[in-house]
């Protein structure tokens, strides 16, 4: 019997090792992002059901394969048919069991909304969310790695269990639905998502567009300008983002056509962060940094496999994504550091560096797969350039959607949001500014303010000594929306309900609203919006003066902004949140913002002729001049400018 060398042994061990370690690690990652299912041609070859099977071009072949590899396909199966037919009656019988709360006041219960089913204890408030039929996102199969399902508890936090160590990043009123388990049964528990539905303007006008996209199609190959994505495979797609705030708008175009897909809306999903720019500058320095990124692109990837389901298309056909949005916001989605722009002079990383000549330009593009999207491998991101300081890509989309390269009148354009943007000038010459307006208008602050979701009133009338109420969707009302709050200090300061400096007559300290579901206004929300509304005021009238023109000298205001498009301009007007143009030039443009980020992904000279124009654009900085504190307090009543 041969001697075995030991020298020689580990020698040819470690060789063998070194060739086999590298495939186990590849065979290891492959067993998370390459589906056991798909076979070489990409087709799928599972006997279930699979969120990632796409219809094949022709009839007959197995569906096709659209997963890309880049995270955990196991969340995607219905991996036991029978047992989910058996999960689905279960829930379908569990609705039934729902309770009113006026036949069992005693029972403990989960509510969502209007929807209502018992108590639990051990089961998670997903659990419950199954059994009422409300969809939360996740994509980790509720292991609490996602962090998709986040939801605000509005009621019941003592019913929960402590948070886990994957939500020690929320504050106090967030949860994960995944995470968080009901331990009393004698408690009432209400939630909410945080992707709500906000009401958007998906007709508008379209203006003719230059149409000439960055990625084309040459051959039989897909292009982003000169640069090959790979082989063309039945559809070029576009994705443009207007990255609000309180709101994200999303619109799937064709590339090939120019043809609108789709358009769709939900709330900002960061609001654990803060409900303005500021605090989620703060929230993003401290030890949970990066979680409003994490938060936004799981999101974001959630509508775009939704968007995608429902026009039947598949997401590696997405090749190029535009996002506007302002300084933070944009920052924030490309994963930048933002602290700079919370401190003095407020300018982004990006804007240090164009200023300091290290960079050409203030847009930025990187590869969709390093954000993590779901998109083609090959696919782009492009952010829109900044203007200055907090005045970011969302402006200068807005600016594209009046086309104000051809504007030669003054105009003045009012982008209404939790950052307010004001633009007055001509092509000529343009001043901007930013006005830190807060998110009383947008449902922040106010006792009972929201966005404009389904429940929310958006307009108001006070009629024989109560007032009338019109909710979106024509539900019971659930709060107020920025359009409603217009209406409810034009018509207290109509009837002398509210003296022009917030105070209520008789002494009142609130007023009922809708009495039966308990909407009440008080004098500290009128607070909140007086001051919301100055700084709207400030923008408007320091960049007049600068500019050098009177309201009547502006042939055209522009609206811009979430609930803009459904203010009354009359009762803006009355109570100073517009300055006193005549009623005729007050222009609604609806989502501006959206409409500009799709003319922009439409147009590769656009992005290039309207870079070089906002070049020229002077920016103001309202607070530095010797003006703005008087303005500031006329601005907080409730009054028109100058009055």
């Amino acid at each position: 019997m041969q001697q075995i060398d030991p020298a020689e042994y580990e020698q040819r061990l470690k060789q063998l090792s070194d060739i086999l370690q590298p495939i186990a690690r590849h065979a290891e990652q492959q067993a998370l992002t390459r589906c056991p299912y798909r076979n070489a041609k990409d087709q799928c070859t599972a006997r279930f059901g699979c969120r990632h099977q796409r219809k094949p071009p022709t009839a007959g072949d197995p569906l096709l394969c659209s997963h890309d590899g880049t995270f955990d396909y196991r969340s995607a199966w219905e991996s036991r048919p029978e047992e989910l037919v058996q999960v689905k009656q279960a829930l379908q019988s569990s609705r039934k069991n729902e309770v009113d709360e006026n036949e069992q006041p005693a029972a403990g219960r989960v509510q969502y909304g209007e929807h209502r089913c018992p108590a639990e204890p051990g089961k998670t408030v997903f659990d419950h969310a199954d059994v009422l039929g409300v969809k939360v996102p996740t994509s980790c199969g509720r292991t609490g790695i996602c962090h998709e399902c986040i939801v605000e508890v509005r009621h019941g936090h003592e019913a929960l269990s402590p948070k886990s160590d994957a939500e020690a990043f929320l504050g106090d009123n967030y949860r994960l639905a995944c995470q968080a388990v009901l331990e009393a049964d004698d408690q009432h528990v209400e939630f909410a998502l945080l992707r709500r539905t906000p009401k958007i303007l998906t007709r508008q006008h379209r203006r003719d567009e230059k149409f000439d996209p960055l990625v084309t199609r040459q051959g039989d190959q897909v292009c982003y300008g000169d640069e090959v994505l790979g082989p063309f495979s039945g559809n070029i797609l576009g994705l443009a983002v207007d990255l609000g705030t309180t709101t994200v708008v999303t619109e799937l175009v064709d590339l090939q056509t120019g043809q609108s897909l789709s358009t769709t809306a939900f709330e900002n999903p960061q609001r654990f962060g803060g409900s303005d720019i500021m605090n989620r500058i703060s929230y993003d320095s401290g030890e949970f940094q990066g979680e409003l990124n994490k938060a936004i692109i799981n999101s974001l990837n959630t509508e775009i496999r939704q968007i995608c389901d429902q026009q039947e298309v598949s997401f590696r056909d997405v090749y190029e994504i535009l996002v506007v949005g302002n300084s933070t916001m944009r920052d924030l989605f490309f994963g930048l550091d933002v602290q700079t722009i919370g401190q003095r002079p407020y300018k982004s990383q990006v804007e240090h560096e164009y200023l300091a000549d290290e960079r050409e330009t203030t847009s930025l593009t990187s590869p969709a797969r390093s954000l993590r999207l779901h998109a083609n491998k090959n696919a782009r991101v492009y952010g829109g350039p900044l203007i200055a300081s907090h005045v970011g890509s969302d402006t200068v989309a807005d600016l594209v959607s009046i086309d104000i390269e051809s504007q030669s009148d003054v105009i003045m354009l009012v982008d209404v949001g939790t950052n307010t943007e004001v633009i007055i000038g001509t092509r000529d010459r343009l001043l901007a500014a930013s006005c830190p307006a807060g998110p009383a208008f947008e449902g922040g602050l106010v006792t009972f303010g929201m966005p404009g979701c389904e429940g929310a009133v958006e307009s108001i009338k006070y009629v024989d000594g109560r007032f009338e109420c019109k909710t979106i969707g024509d539900v019971e009302p659930q709060g107020i929306c920025g359009s409603g709050l217009i209406d409810l200090l034009h018509e207290l300061r109509r009837h002398n309900l509210m003296t022009p400096k917030g105070v209520f007559a008789d002494k009142a300290r609130s007023f009922e609203i809708a009495p039966a579901q308990g909407i009440t206004f008080s004098r500290e929300d009128a607070s909140h919006l007086a001051q919301a509304k100055a700084a709207n005021c400030c923008g408007q009238m320091i960049l007049m003066r600068a500019f050098g023109v009177t309201p009547d000298q502006i042939s055209r205001l522009y609206l811009a902004g979430g609930f803009a498009n459904f203010i009354d301009p009359a009762a803006a007007i009355e109570i100073g949140f517009l300055a006193p143009a005549p009623p005729d030039r007050v222009v609604k443009l609806g989502n501006a913002a959206s409409q500009g980020a799709r003319e922009l992904l439409l147009s590769r000279s656009k992005r290039r002729s309207i870079e070089q124009l906002i070049k020229t654009i002077e920016h103001v900085e309202l607070e530095t001049r010797s003006d703005f504190f008087d303005i500031f307090v006329d601005g907080c009543q409730f009054k028109r400018f100058g009055a």
